[in-house]
C-alpha cells in the first residue's frame, strides 16, 4: 500500500510474450461472436454492471481504490463509484442515441438505406493508469461495448481495483474473452500487441514517452496490419491557473489548493503552475499558506485526511527530486512544505514554490505530484503572461482563469483557446464529470477524443452502410443516351 509500503493487498503475475499472444488469439476469436450480440443485449449487460457497482460492490470498489491507490474516502467515491458508474451508464446511453441515426431513404418502396454499427475485426489493447479506477474501466469496456474484444493491461499500482472491476463485469454478463485481464511488463506487452497483424487499436492513458513508443512501433509495422490501428491517448499535462487582477481571492485560494493537492496532485488535470498578479499576490500567498498548513496528510482510511501518500517509490523519487532541485535553485523559493519521508509510506508534503523564471523546468515539465509553482507577474503584463501559458509547455490538457472582468474573460477564451482541452472559468482545473465536461487535451496531452462525451464510443466503431433496392434494374443505359 502506498501509505504503508510494508503491507501488500494483492499478488499478481506478469504475462510473458507467449501468454500475451494467447490472449490476442482468444480476443480475436471472441470478437467475431461478440460482435453478433445485439446492441440491446450489450446495453442490458452494461446497465447491470453499473447497478452492481452502485450497490453490491460499491464498498469493495472504494476500499480497493483507497488501499491500493491511497485515495481518501471522497476521492475514492468520486472515482471508483461515481465516475466508473457514469462511464458505464452514459457511454451506453450515448451509443444508444447515436445509433438512432439512419441514412435518408428518399423512397423506401424503391430503396432502403441503413447503417449498422460493428466492432473492428481484431483486438483493442487498453493500457490504463494507476490514478483513476474509472479510467481503467472506461479504456477497456467502452471499446467492448462497441463490439470489440480487448486486452486490458492494468497498471501494477491499480491492479486490485481494476481486478474488482473486471470480476464485476463478468458477473454482469460480459462473456469471457471479450475483455482479457493481462498484467504484464510494459515493453513486453507493447512489443507483443504491436507485432500482431490483428491489432485494431490502442486505448491508452499514461506518459508521453510510452505512448510515443507505441505509436512509433505501430508506424514501423504499419504494413502488417489488417486494419489501420486506431490510437487514442491521454498523456497528462502541465495545467495552469491564471489569476486576473479582478479575481476573487477566496475562490482562487480554495480552488488552487484543491486542484494542486487533492490526491497528491496525481490527477491528469491537477494544477501545477499558477500565474498571479503582483497586486493580489500578498493576499493570495497568505491564504494559500494558511490553507496548505491546515491540510492533514495521512492514512487514506482516516476521514480527516485531506490526502495521503504518492503512488510508489518511483513517484516519490521523481517528485522529491524536483523539490531538491527547487531548494538548490537561485530562481526558486519553497514558501510552503518541502518535506518528504518514505520510512512508512511515500509521503510528500504539499509544496508551494515561487519562481522568478516562468520558463524554469519546474514550470514547464510534468511533475505529477503535490508541487505547485507560482509565477508573480506585473499587472501591466497580462497579454505577455497569457502568451507564456500558451508557448512555454508542450501540453494542452486543462487550464483555468479567475476573473470578475467580463471583457477579459471573453478575450481570454480566445487568447488561451489552444492551451487546454478542458477550460475552466472561476473554477479549479480538476473535477471533470462524465457527460458534463468530456475530458481530453491536445498537443502532447493526447488525441483529445473526449472520454465521457457523446462521440467517444463511436471512435471504436466500424460502421457499415447498407443499400437495399426493391425494384428491378432494367437497363444499362441512362435516359439521355436514347434521345
Amino acid at each position: 500500500m502506498p501509505h504503508n509500503h510494508k503491507k501488500q493487498v494483492a499478488k499478481f503475475y506478469y504475462a510473458d510474450t507467449k501468454l500475451v499472444n494467447q490472449a490476442i488469439q482468444v480476443a480475436t476469436e471472441t470478437q467475431k461472436k461478440w460482435d453478433r450480440t445485439p446492441l440491446s443485449e450489450r446495453f442490458k449487460i452494461w446497465d447491470k454492471a453499473a447497478d452492481l457497482m452502485a450497490g453490491k460492490y460499491r464498498a469493495k470498489l472504494n476500499a480497493a481504490t483507497m488501499l491500493g491507490q491511497a485515495k481518501t474516502t471522497i476521492q475514492a467515491e468520486i472515482d471508483s463509484a461515481a465516475e466508473l458508474i457514469d462511464f458505464f451508464r452514459l457511454n451506453a446511453y450515448f451509443l444508444k442515441e447515436a445509433t438512432k441515426y439512419q441514412p435518408i431513404s428518399e423512397n423506401p418502396r424503391v430503396t432502403k438505406n441503413s447503417m449498422r454499427y460493428r466492432g473492428i475485426d481484431g483486438f483493442i489493447a487498453a493500457v490504463s493508469p494507476f490514478n483513476f479506477t474509472a479510467i481503467g474501466g472506461n479504456l477497456a469496456y467502452t471499446p467492448a461495448l462497441m463490439g470489440n474484444a480487448v486486452l486490458w493491461k492494468p497498471s501494477d499500482t491499480a491492479l486490485l481495483s481494476n481486478w474488482v472491476t473486471f470480476k464485476i463485469c463478468l458477473e454482469a454478463g460480459v462473456p469471457p474473452g471479450v475483455v482479457n485481464f493481462v498484467p504484464a511488463d510494459g515493453p513486453v506487452f507493447g512489443d507483443a500487441i504491436t507485432a500482431s497483424p490483428n491489432l485494431a487499436g490502442i486505448n491508452f492513458t499514461g506518459s508521453v514517452p510510452t505512448f510515443t513508443r507505441l505509436w512509433k512501433q505501430v508506424g514501423q509495422n504499419i504494413g502488417i496490419y489488417k486494419n489501420f490501428p486506431r490510437l487514442i491517448g491521454e498523456c497528462g499535462g502541465k495545467n495552469y491557473h491564471f489569476v486576473h487582477p479582478s479575481a476573487d481571492v477566496e475562490t482562487v485560494a480554495n480552488g488552487t489548493i484543491r486542484s494542486a493537492f487533492e490526491f497528491c496532485g496525481q490527477k491528469c488535470s491537477a494544477c501545477s503552475r499558477m500565474y498571479v498578479p503582483e497586486s493580489l499576490w500578498p493576499a493570495i500567498k497568505e491564504k494559500l499558506l494558511v490553507k496548505r498548513a491546515q491540510l492533514k496528510i495521512g492514512d487514506p482510511t482516516d476521514y480527516n485526511s485531506f490526502t495521503s501518500a504518492v503512488i510508489d517509490d518511483k513517484a516519490f523519487k521523481r517528485i522529491s527530486g524536483y523539490i531538491e532541485y527547487a531548494k538548490k535553485s537561485s530562481n526558486l523559493e519553497i514558501i510552503g512544505g518541502g518535506k518528504y519521508d518514505d520510512s512508512t509510506g511515500y509521503f510528500i508534503e504539499p509544496t508551494i514554490v515561487q519562481t522568478k523564471d516562468p520558463k524554469d523546468k519546474i514550470m514547464t515539465e510534468e511533475i505529477f505530484g503535490p508541487v505547485l509553482t507560482v509565477y508573480v507577474y506585473p499587472d501591466n503584463q497580462i497579454k505577455q503572461t497569457l502568451e507564456l501559458i500558451d508557448t512555454s509547455t508542450q501540453f494542452a490538457l486543462t487550464g483555468a482563469v479567475f476573473a470578475q472582468d467580463e471583457a477579459f474573460l471573453r478575450s481570454a477564451l480566445e487568447d488561451l483557446k489552444m492551451t487546454a482541452g478542458n477550460f475552466y472559468i472561476n473554477d479549479k482545473s480538476t473535477g471533470s464529470v462524465v457527460g458534463q465536461q468530456p475530458f481530453g487535451g491536445a498537443r502532447l496531452s493526447g488525441t483529445n477524443d473526449k472520454a465521457g462525451g457523446p462521440h467517444y464510443a463511436l471512435r471504436w466503431g466500424n460502421p457499415q452502410s447498407i443499400k437495399e433496392t426493391f425494384v428491378q434494374l432494367i437497363d444499362i443505359d441512362y435516359p439521355y443516351m436514347n434521345q
